[in-house]
């Protein structure tokens, strides 16, 4: 998104100098969410592998606010996800928002994926929300609330082939979200799913988006035009914002009316 049509675009002051963890936030959707973050003024602490990505990020962010920490790890290793966000716990005070954007949505064929391919996926698309959140509640229950946004996606409201393990995860994340609201409620922790569409990232037009696909969401997005990350990261602001102060345990879809 220019900067220059950024003034059309809502500011939340609840957010300014809040604590925000984003994993995956390197690159994608999560570079875009860790950016608008910054532009509320939050202070934000931002997982990835990518380190020259990151700086990307970094770069962006800063321009419009507090320069966000990069803490490069592997999602799938959950001890050095704890650490990132103890040392961003430790810079910026405890975690009040926490966005589970980590994924990887890589093909895969149903006959091909073997138990440990399966446990990889797993890893990587599903078990770092479930201890980020862990991680991070007892901050918030310190702070006197949170807000949690889990990423998931259209994949498997579509029936889309091409990743069942991949598909699967995303659509346990409804679950976990419903289960995570129920238990943290009492302590004032928002819980939603924010479900992006087909999202026209740097990786997806590089290695998905081909003819046709460029018809399906002609045929199937009831708005025109293309989604964009940003359009993720606004809703991603909106429920992490005192606006939203009531609203937990749903799913908000972001995919220009394809579901």
């Amino acid at each position: 998104m220019k900067p220059e049509s950024l003034s059309h675009f809502a500011q939340y002051p609840s957010l300014k100098g809040r604590s925000v963890f984003v994993t995956g936030g390197s690159s994608g959707i999560g570079g875009d969410i860790v950016i608008a973050f910054a532009r509320q003024g939050a202070q934000v602490a931002f997982t990835g592998r990518n380190a020259e990505a990151a700086q990307q990020v970094i770069d962006a962010a800063k321009a419009l606010g507090p320069e966000p920490l990069f803490l490069q790890s592997d999602a799938a290793d959950v001890d050095a996800l704890k650490a990132a966000i103890a040392t961003a716990a430790a810079r910026f005070g405890d975690i009040t928002v926490l966005v589970n954007n980590v994924a990887n949505d890589q093909r895969h064929e149903l006959s091909e994926v073997t138990a440990d391919d399966f446990d990889w996926r797993v890893s990587v698309n599903l078990r770092p929300h479930f201890f980020a959140a862990q991680a991070v509640v007892d901050g918030m229950k310190r702070s006197g609330g949170g807000a949690i946004v889990n990423l998931g996606s259209t994949s498997w409201k579509i029936k889309g082939k091409g990743y069942p393990v991949y598909a699967t995860c995303k659509s346990a994340t409804v679950g976990l979200t419903r289960s995570l609201a129920r238990e943290l409620g009492e302590f004032n922790i928002r819980v939603n799913t924010l479900t992006p569409g087909w999202i026209m990232t740097d990786k997806q037009l590089a290695m998905w988006v081909d003819e046709a696909g460029e018809r399906a969401m002609k045929e199937n997005h009831c708005l025109p035009g293309r989604i964009l990350g940003a359009d993720v990261a606004n809703m991603a602001l909106f429920l992490s914002a005192a606006d939203s102060g009531m609203v937990t345990a749903q799913d908000f879809v972001v995919d220009a009316g394809w579901t």
